[in-house]
């Protein structure tokens, strides 16, 4: 069908009248109905994600029910228990969302538990290991802004679903018709025991593992710690400040982003990456006692801190708040003789090398991984399967993303939140600041400076062009970047590294991925990468210098280079 046809299709349908109605407003709006109905919302390893409304290109009550439907259709052909756990955010139709997935669950004679509250995505990630589920699904666009949601997707052990389940989930949904109405109400299968709601003991048993992942939490005690957080009107609100208030931080709560709010009034784009979203915390720490400032995104995986520097704040940056972390949990570790025979930390490609030496000054392996929380996942699977998992020291993704643990499978801000204020009292009680550490680590292993770019674009083929955007990237390799000599090319997607300078090329031991890495010798990086659900490409550059401002210099001119 074109996406005429697939209007004309919906407009047809027996569907309720304020479906019809917003249906009937997009007649003759050519560039709307191109938009909405000019293809089906992709279904990936990440699931979907889209801008609610109307559409077979949009996330709304029939593109979200297929999708369960599929999963459902999916799982019941398979050996795994057939089990569902389900988590929801607070954006606008989350627990509808949730509630339709759970009914088309419970048609395929799944059992299914439910979040009877809004939830953080790595506790969904806990729940399903917890309760021995075949798969599970959270509903939440992450960071995206308050028009989107989505239906993340986590196979058996928690991680997100991997390549292969998620093509067969892709089959399923092609092969079922839109607007199959459902047997049976939410309410009737509650009662027929088929849906039940995640009790509090789970959301006890979470607490427990995350405070039993604490370093040194007597530090907390002593250092009398004051934090300003955000939830970022999300999900953290209630597991971070109960985690914390265990330990006794002092929490200062931003009050205008305290409750849920699918607007986000107060943050138009909820992303903690962005020092944007910090603003209302700068505000409140201005007047209230500060030692960090710490925000989660909306469904509570990710999370970033800001400090008082001079008369404002430093917001660090991913990559900054992983390195540092990694630190602080090597440095006690080693303090006290614990850590692990053949300890290991994981890092996905795209988050700075500066962890690399880290991790080798203190004589662990720090593996690479492709751009993902699963891939993270996937290796604290392999040590889980050889009996190994407490070499897993920690895991941290360049976008906010960390954990300490194997409970979850996903990156979690709950945990994340507890070890910052742990850093932070621990150097308090030194007499240092976060600036200090992060300064000294620098100078200790160089500058290690980055920066990312990301290309939104535009129209009903936008996907086309981001691919295109690649392929044009492949054919046409800088000669330098910057004024930085590119030495080597790594490319994911055939599994391939080239030395420029020797000719001789090398395999590549990851999965394949349209990932494109120009190295630029040991000055630093250059890696295109195109999202997976959305049509945009990032670029992430990696910028090495013995003094920050030759750091700053050089990663100014790669990017201003390849913004052209």
């Amino acid at each position: 069908m074109n996406y005429l046809e697939r209007y004309q299709f919906w407009c047809a349908a027996d569907l309720p009248e304020d479906v019809k109605a917003e249906l009937a407003a997009l007649s003759g709006n050519e560039e709307e109905l191109k938009g909405r109905f000019g293809s089906d919302l992709q279904f990936g390893t990440a699931g979907m994600r889209g801008i609610m409304g109307v559409g077979s290109n949009r996330l709304n009550r029939y593109t979200v029910r297929r999708a369960a439907q599929g999963m459902a259709a999916w799982l019941v052909t398979t050996d795994l228990p057939k089990k569902a756990a389900i988590g929801y955010d607070s954006r606008h139709n989350s627990q509808l969302f949730a509630e339709i997935c759970a009914v088309a669950f419970a048609e395929s004679g799944i059992e299914t538990w439910l979040y009877d509250r809004l939830a953080p995505t790595p506790m969904l990630s806990f729940a399903v290991r917890k309760l021995r589920c075949g798969c599970g699904i959270v509903i939440s666009a992450s960071h995206n802004a308050g028009a989107y949601n989505g239906v993340k997707c986590y196979g058996p052990d928690g991680c997100q679903m991997t390549d292969e389940p998620a093509a067969v989930v892709t089959e399923k949904i092609s092969q079922i018709p839109f607007f199959v109405p459902e047997t049976k109400s939410f309410d009737n299968y509650m009662a027929e025991g088929l849906i039940h709601y995640i009790g509090q003991d789970i959301w006890e048993s979470y607490y427990e593992t995350v405070l039993a992942e604490a370093v040194n939490p007597e530090m907390l005690r002593t250092a009398g710690l004051n934090i300003v957080y955000t939830p970022l009107c999300g999900t953290g609100n209630e597991p971070v400040r109960e985690v914390l208030g265990r330990l006794g931080v002092n929490i200062t709560v931003v009050g205008c982003q305290e409750k849920p709010d699918g607007d986000f009034k107060t943050c138009e784009y909820p992303n903690p990456e962005t020092d944007a979203a910090l603003n209302e915390s700068y505000k409140v720490a201005l007047t209230a006692p500060c030692d960090v400032i710490i925000g989660t995104d909306p469904d509570a995986d990710r999370v970033a801190i800001a400090v008082p520097c001079g008369d404002g704040f430093r917001k660090l940056s991913g990559n900054e708040l992983g390195f540092m972390l990694l630190d602080y949990i090597l440095k006690a570790r080693t303090a006290r003789g614990d850590l692990p025979e053949g300890a290991e930390a994981v890092r996905s490609i795209v988050s700075s090398p500066l962890a690399d030496r880290i991790a080798a000054y203190y004589d662990i392996e720090m593996k690479s991984v492709l751009t993902g929380f699963k891939y993270i996942g996937g290796e604290i699977l392999e040590l889980e399967q050889k009996g190994q998992e407490n070499k897993f020291v920690f895991g941290f993704e360049e976008s906010c993303g960390y954990l300490k643990g194997t409970y979850a499978r996903d990156k979690d801000a709950v945990v994340a939140s507890m070890l910052v204020c742990e850093m932070a009292a621990s150097l308090k009680n030194s007499g240092m600041t976060i600036i200090d550490a992060l300064e000294a680590l620098y100078a200790k292993f160089g500058y290690y400076l980055a920066h990312v770019q990301s290309i939104e674009l535009t129209g009903a083929d936008a996907m086309e062009k981001a691919a295109k955007m690649m392929a044009d990237l492949r054919e046409n390799v800088p000669v330098t970047i910057g004024g930085a000599k590119v030495t080597a090319v790594r490319d994911y997607k055939i599994s391939l590294a080239t030395d420029l300078e020797t000719g001789e090329s090398t395999q590549i031991h990851l999965p394949k991925s349209n990932v494109l890495e120009l190295l630029l010798g040991d000055r630093g990086s250059v890696i295109a990468r195109p999202s997976g659900t959305e049509p945009k490409v990032k670029f992430y550059y990696t910028a090495v210098g013995k003094t920050e401002e030759d750091a700053k210099a050089l990663l100014n001119a790669c990017a201003a280079q390849m913004a052209q």
